[in-house]
């Protein structure tokens, strides 16, 4: 029952198809609807830029003696698909999931990808349901009392590109989605990162994250060897 979510994460939705709608994954709609659109990939849109403000103006505020190369690490490291995961394990997400038959015979309810989507999708109906202040205290409760202060929990090859590149003057930095495959429940994304319009890496993932993350990790190691 949703009513046992909301005891969870300690907030009682006044409009619960908010709730319904951030727990919907997209196969569940596409099996359903055929409407994408149903899904919660627009509440999962909105609550990844109120969870990056939160995170980083709480950073700002509380650690003003760290350089911003080491607050947007401490921020990717808050915000990952895995921290994301682990918080939906805690409030017990995964079973009030909708999933559609594909997804939920591959085992969809654990997959981290899903799991860290969803909440990401849940802070935005607390955020349109109740305004910043619940979306912000769901985040305060589950995110913000494990600050990586001393040692990240995971790698962000994407700063870590980004601060490489950023060693010359004039780059730029742009990661495309060149493609995907699969089924829904197991679908590959490929995404290729260009440095001033030349493809440097290219990588994949079950996630647009995680494949721009390897795209990343490609394109370092590109520039390395020919440093």
């Amino acid at each position: 029952m949703l009513s046992d979510l909301e005891k969870a994460i300690g907030y009682r939705f006044k409009n619960i198809s908010l709730l319904q709608n951030a727990l919907t994954h997209s196969s569940y709609a596409n099996e359903r609807w055929r409407d994408s659109l149903m899904s919660n990939e627009r509440l999962e849109f909105l609550g990844d830029s109120i969870l990056g403000m939160t995170v980083a103006g709480y950073l700002y505020r509380h650690f003003p003696d760290r350089p911003e190369g080491e607050l947007t690490r401490m921020r990717a490291d808050m915000v990952c698909e895995t921290t994301l995961a682990g918080v939906a394990d805690k409030i017990g997400l995964g079973r009030h999931l909708l999933l559609g038959h594909g997804e939920e015979q591959g085992g969809g309810r654990e997959r981290p990808s899903i799991l860290a989507d969803a909440v990401e999708s849940v802070i935005a109906a607390c955020y349109l349901d109740g305004g910043l202040e619940p979306a912000a205290k769901f985040i305060s409760t589950f995110i913000l009392c494990d600050v990586p202060v001393k040692k990240l929990h995971n790698v962000d090859y994407k700063t870590d590109l980004q601060e490489l590149v950023q060693k010359k003057k004039d780059q730029t930095l742009v990661y495309t989605l060149v493609g995907s495959s699969g089924p829904d429940h197991d679908k590959q994304f490929q995404v290729q990162v260009s440095l001033n319009g030349q493809v440097i890496g290219q990588g994949t993932g079950r996630s647009k994250k995680r494949a721009e993350q390897d795209a990343a990790r490609v394109g370092i190691e590109y520039l390395q060897s020919r440093s």
